[in-house]
């Protein structure tokens, strides 16, 4: 694993380069036509993410541009990849920069490696199973494991979603408002905010809105490989609870994501 990852890592970003030809035209989004700009990035950057990933390894490839790949075909996959080759659709449109290549190698339906890019802003987040976690920013190389910010005394950061801030996720944000003084909102697009929370920029993410599992496996293994965690969502009044929740699984027969809450080790 650790000998391909950076192999996986230029995958990405030739990906993402892939991505930025499109991205910097001055491209109208046509939902209807399958030549719009948008598809094409898209396409593009499956593309080279396919040839790539069939270079160094024989694992079979699962991909939002591939998700019709029979459930009884690849239920018994031990190892494979999963990839978002686009993820934030309106970010893209927007040309706000926070959408990201996500890669991420599964097994046995964990995530145990991922890699998650965002080229318009070239930042690069991977980690993984016995490998840790790390950010790379400006060719800098910041570790993420153990990373924790000075941070007032019973205060919470909670990343949330800018376009799917729905009554139960506000329900949720003030629960956390009654068991901490200070609780803090934070927004940013497309799966860089599990990055966010890996990272310790924040300290937990409720997402009470569907995502499909390419959406967030890469940024799930980064957030596991800090100690975190991305269970299920339920809920709750008891902070403890959440921490007991089962784990998001991969590969399942709906490929839809259960509602989740991602959070760091040290939280709660």
């Amino acid at each position: 694993m650790k000998k391909n990852l950076e192999s996986l890592i230029q995958i990405a970003k030739k990906a993402g380069d892939e991505i930025l030809k499109i991205y910097n035209t001055d491209f109208s989004v046509e939902y209807k036509d399958d030549k719009s700009p948008l598809t094409i990035a898209d396409k593009n950057a499956h593309k080279v993410i396919e040839k790539g990933l069939k270079e160094i390894s024989d694992y079979p490839i699962l991909s939002e541009e591939g998700k019709d790949i029979p459930y009884e075909e690849r239920k018994n996959w031990e190892y494979f990849w999963m990839v978002d080759p686009l993820d934030g659709t309106k970010e893209f449109i927007k040309k706000n920069g926070e959408f990201t290549v996500n890669i991420a190698l599964i097994h046995k339906n964990k995530p145990v490696l991922g890699v998650v890019y965002a080229p318009a802003i070239d930042v690069l987040y991977y980690g993984g199973e016995n490998i840790g976690a790390y950010k790379i920013e400006n060719n800098t190389k910041t570790n993420l494991t153990n990373n924790q910010l000075t941070k007032p005394n019973n205060s919470l950061t909670v990343v949330a979603s800018k376009s799917h801030l729905n009554e139960e996720t506000k329900e949720f944000i003030d629960m956390l408002k009654k068991h901490y003084d200070n609780v803090d909102t934070t927004s940013i697009g497309s799966s860089l905010k599990i990055c966010l929370v890996a990272e310790g920029k924040a300290d937990i993410y409720p997402r009470i809105a569907p995502t499909m599992e390419w959406d967030t496996a890469a940024a799930h293994a980064v957030l596991n490989a800090v100690g975190g965690k991305m269970v299920k969502y339920e809920k709750t009044q008891s902070l403890k609870e959440i921490k007991k929740l089962p784990e998001l699984k991969y590969n399942k027969e709906n490929l839809l994501n259960s509602y989740f809450i991602a959070l760091r080790s040290d939280v709660f």
